[in-house]
């Protein structure tokens, strides 16, 4: 693959002081004009209203990021080699994670913030799952898989590009295998010495939600004797972790049959029998659970991404307080809510006013006692605060 310099993009005055901080997004509005003829996917130079060089980074026009910046080092060129370094460099921020045999599955690349904007790789045991997000990394899709393969030695590569974002790139879904053998229809790692199955053909994100391994093992000391709700439960890896952490019941609800399945599969695997398993609406299930008077000490509310964009934001937050109004009228005295939110636009700040509102409206008083984040194998460059998307509260409910 060619990494020639195709074009330059001009800023507007007094729009380059993003590109100056290291921000990887030039966006349409900052742009005065396009020097050269680049195609989409194409390497590009960045240079200020003065024609002074900024960055370097890769074009798309379709996009409203119309530069997603690479480099800020001139005399750095864009090839093969940049791919490889840039790999070893986010493969060399898990080496803890790949020698501890109690967890097999973590995120390796973590997009803008590990300097690889539009790429995503996640590991399960043998194998990889990549996302290839946009036009700059689909170019170079055959050397960036080279370059794991040879970092990793998986078993396998297969790809998970089955997402929205790609339409907005210009680009078709794509989802399959691109190197080594087929991943088996469920792949067993290990979370935290938890067993768990995953399913890298068919499920949420590239098969499962690795960002909160950390918070998983957070929920256990709270745990003991107690009788837990794990609500929007997915496959299981919360139920799982409360269950291992000596939980006398708990329940799973969610609103997908296939998801429970495996979330069966995964309590099975642990040798846990004590659980109760509810397909439905969460939100329905949950106003039953309050006209029936159940209550429980322990309640995880972890909902899928609720607003995809800053337009979506009040929408969600009327969802985000409902589910969470609803949790703090099912716990008992004492009890323990571990609610997440994976929506990037829905700050920190305003989530702790949801759940503020909901525990207002629910009519209890309650403490935070915990905060909750990505993992570490999903990092945030200081450059980039977007990058952090997930944010939760562990509150006490008096």
């Amino acid at each position: 693959m060619d990494g020639h310099v195709n074009g330059t993009v001009v800023l507007k005055q007094g729009r380059a002081k993003p590109a100056l901080q290291r921000h990887p997004w030039v966006f349409s509005g900052a742009i005065e004009r396009i020097e050269g003829a680049p195609t989409d996917g194409d390497i590009v130079d960045v240079r200020d209203a003065g024609n002074n060089w900024l960055a370097r980074g890769y074009l798309n026009r379709q996009s409203q990021i119309v530069v997603r910046l690479l480099t800020w080092h001139q005399d750095q060129a864009i090839d093969a080699d940049f791919w490889r370094r840039r790999l070893a460099q986010a493969v060399s921020g898990r080496h803890r994670l790949a020698g501890d045999p109690s967890t097999t599955a973590y995120r390796l690349v973590h997009a803008e913030s590990d300097y690889l904007p539009g790429l995503v790789v996640d590991r399960y045991g043998d194998w990889l799952a990549v996302q290839f997000l946009t036009q700059g990394v689909e170019r170079w899709r055959a050397e960036i898989v080279s370059a794991l393969v040879s970092l990793v030695t998986p078993k396998g590569v297969y790809e998970r590009s089955d997402v929205d974002v790609r339409e907005r790139e210009g680009l078709p879904q794509r989802r399959g295998l691109v190197w080594g053998e087929e991943p088996p229809e469920q792949i067993e790692i290990v979370e935290n010495g938890h067993r768990l199955p995953v399913d890298v053909h068919e499920g949420q994100k590239t098969g499962a939600y690795l960002d909160q391994r950390e918070n998983r093992a957070r929920l256990a000391p709270f745990c003991l004797g107690a009788d837990v709700l794990d609500a929007f439960s997915y496959t299981g890896a919360f139920a799982v972790a409360a269950a291992a952490a000596g939980a006398e019941r708990v329940t799973l609800v969610d609103s997908s049959g296939p998801a429970l399945d495996l979330a069966r599969r995964a309590m099975a695997l642990n040798g846990y029998q004590r659980a109760d398993y509810v397909e439905g609406d969460v939100f329905s299930v949950l106003r039953k659970y309050r006209a029936e008077r159940r209550t429980f000490n322990v309640i995880v509310v972890d909902p899928p991404k609720l607003a995809a964009s800053s337009r979506e934001v009040e929408r969600a937050s009327r969802a985000y307080k409902d589910v969470n109004l609803l949790a703090f009228q099912l716990l008992q005295p004492g009890g323990i809510l571990f609610t997440t939110s994976c929506s990037g636009a829905v700050s920190a700040d305003l989530f702790q006013k949801i759940i503020f509102g909901a525990a207002l409206d629910a009519g209890r008083e309650a403490q935070i006692v915990g905060w909750l984040s990505q993992g570490s194998d999903h990092p945030v460059a200081l450059t980039f605060p977007e990058g952090l998307y997930l944010k939760g509260l562990i509150c006490r409910a008096l």
